[in-house]
């Protein structure tokens, strides 16, 4: 009999866990070695290279939702969540083409930074930094929940346990040192998490071509092979399409059951905690809105659960699209290049790197559906990639490969914790603090441990759903500063604060009542439900079209060298009329002419 968690822990996993952790370690501190400014640790000192900065910003991008969610989603709701793959990998075009250069030239350290240069406003720069802050955190907890999920099926720990173990290792590398430490981490992990996820895909690609099974693309349900137990970790609505005998301990419909039961035609909500017992050659309830045959499988229209399916899948595409070019953690990497070129250079190399990565959780997502079905009862997809190998292979084969999915599962949720938190460490120690490589230290640590507990105390949902959500608040708020910031002259500091204010509040307040709050169809249904869970394709044009007709209204306020500015950001580097913007403090030892002062002793 198969059971899904709670099994025994090989030892080829712990190992490649272990290996995994001191790898990150050990290579972030050879990079500690090397941080001696505050630009060390803000930027690399605007010295990464493109091929290096795009293993870098490919290895951060890559997070939980990509390793992860990804390959979850497609096994749940089939053709309309290959957007999550082609989204995340397309949003690079729009940063290559509008943003990744002119932004390099602004000379800006952070969002913020650049808010302050293009239009003059202290008021703009810190109400930017409470948009990065909100982002970041926002993000990090899914990362952290994603870690305490993952060990908790592979170890057996408490869901905490995995989420405080990546967060402790990944504020270490942060305080030790800086962007210039996690560069290399970043990109180690990406060709980490390359090997982790394409090998087991290719191995289990060639498993399907010579398994031959007879019901691929028809119109029959998901079914167990064996009989098999599923642990219900959270209340759950399934639909039955046909009669199905299960065996049941603990609740259904509002009833205890203790034993066997009929599920008839419909819709039955399994409560938390709850036994479910399939007999081999069952067919498997699927979460309620997903697709429940084959072959409605392979059909787009279905959407993500619940109703308008295709205005979901519409605010997906434009939530991902032009979320990425409002992730502070991503754009923060292209001030780490030495110049415009190179950042254009980098963005191309990245849209090669995620494309040659998104193909395989998109198999692994297939094969998912095919022989881990039963995770489409408990709604807790995220765990395909982890438990595919093991269930489709047995002996020592099967366990390496689980092992190298752990491997890369881990390093997943460290190379993008990483480069969040220095992202938003940045601006709380430039903009908030006094930019010392202290007040960096100090914010790592609290940016660090904020979204921890909020990991732990608020609900969990599907991976990629809550990152979509993230990229929704991006795309409503730091996407529309940056691109009519750079490209249109007419924008004013009042018109930006208040597209980002209205963004931010519409947006942000739908990721908050859905990961925070939570809401089930008896609190929410229908429109209000869809808008709450994608509220992209309300919340992006709202926030663009304030930023215009406010700065129309305010057009006076239009800083007075506003050509000037325009002229740096779109001016090859050649023609020289551009230069980095500084910061005041130099290195770690010679900010402080007394070094035997407590101050200098505090800072180092």
């Amino acid at each position: 009999m198969q059971t899904i968690y709670g099994q025994s822990v090989p030892v080829p996993t712990l190992i490649a866990l272990v290996a995994a952790a001191v790898a990150t370690v050990a290579i972030g501190a050879y990079g500690v070695r090397l941080a001696r400014t505050t630009s060390d640790f803000l930027v690399a000192s605007r010295s990464v290279g493109p091929r290096w900065n795009a293993a870098a910003i490919s290895g951060e991008y890559l997070s939980a939702a990509s390793f992860l969610g990804v390959a979850g989603l497609i096994a749940k709701y089939g053709a309309d969540a290959l957007w999550y793959p082609i989204g995340f990998t397309a949003g690079y075009v729009g940063l290559l083409l509008f943003v990744a250069a002119p932004l390099r030239r602004s000379g800006a350290y952070t969002v913020p930074d650049f808010a302050e240069f293009r239009l003059q406003s202290k008021r703009l720069r810190k109400l930017a930094t409470g948009v990065v802050v909100l982002i970041c955190i926002l993000y990090l907890v899914p990362q952290f929940q994603g870690a305490g999920l993952t060990l908790n099926i592979l170890l057996g720990v408490p869901t905490w346990v995995g989420a405080v173990v990546v967060a402790v290792i990944v504020i270490a590398n942060v305080v030790g040192g800086g962007m210039r430490s996690i560069t290399f981490v970043q990109a180690f992990q990406y060709w980490l998490k390359l090997t982790a996820i394409a090998v087991p895909a290719i191995v289990l690609a060639i498993h399907f071509y010579g398994a031959g099974d007879d019901d691929r693309g028809s119109d029959a349900p998901p079914t167990v092979s064996t009989s098999t137990t599923v642990d219900i970790t959270t209340d759950v609505v399934v639909t039955v399409a046909q009669p199905l005998q299960v065996s049941a301990v603990g609740e259904v419909d509002g009833t205890a059951v203790s034993g066997p039961l009929v599920l008839g035609p419909g819709e039955h909500t399994v409560s938390e905690g709850t036994e479910l017992e399939l007999s081999a050659g069952s067919a498997v309830p699927v979460v309620s809105g997903a697709p429940a045959t084959h072959g409605e499988w392979d059909t787009p229209g279905w959407g993500f659960g619940g109703e308008h399916p295709m205005f979901q899948v519409f605010s997906l595409i434009i939530g991902i699209f032009l979320g990425t070019m409002g992730l502070p953690h991503v754009l923060v990497r292209f001030y780490t290049n030495p110049d415009g070129r190179a950042a254009r250079a980098t963005s191309l190399a990245v849209v090669g790197l995620l494309s040659l990565f998104y193909l395989f959780p998109t198999l692994l997502g297939a094969f998912a559906r095919l022989w881990v079905p039963q995770l489409l009862i408990t709604g807790a997809s995220d765990a395909a990639v982890l438990l595919l190998p093991g269930s489709v292979l047995s002996g020592i084969g099967g366990q390496l490969l689980a092992a190298l999915v752990a491997a890369g599962a881990f390093a997943a949720f460290l190379a993008t914790s990483s480069g969040l938190l220095v992202s938003v460490a940045g601006v709380i120690s430039t903009d908030v603090l006094h930019g010392r490589v202290r007040d960096f230290r100090l914010a790592s640590v609290v940016a660090g441990l904020v979204p921890l507990l909020l990991a732990v105390g608020v609900t969990s949902i599907d991976l990629s759903r809550t990152v979509g959500l993230v990229f929704a608040v991006a795309a409503s708020t730091l996407c529309p500063l940056l691109v009519l910031g750079i490209w249109w002259r007419g924008l004013t500091a009042v018109g930006a604060a208040a597209g980002l204010i209205v963004g931010g509040v519409v947006a942000g307040g739908a990721a908050f009542a859905t990961s925070v709050v939570g809401f089930d169809d008896d609190v929410l249904n229908g429109w209000p439900a869809v808008l709450v869970g994608y509220p992209a394709a309300v919340s992006v044009p709202l926030a663009f079209a304030t930023m215009v007709l406010v700065s129309k209204f305010t057009a006076d306020q239009v800083p007075a060298d506003v050509g000037r500015l325009l002229t740096r950001l779109h001016a090859p580097e050649r023609l020289g009329v551009g230069r980095d913007r500084e910061i005041n403090l130099g290195t770690v030892e010679d900010r402080r002419p007394d070094r035997d002062s407590p101050d200098f002793r505090n800072d180092s």
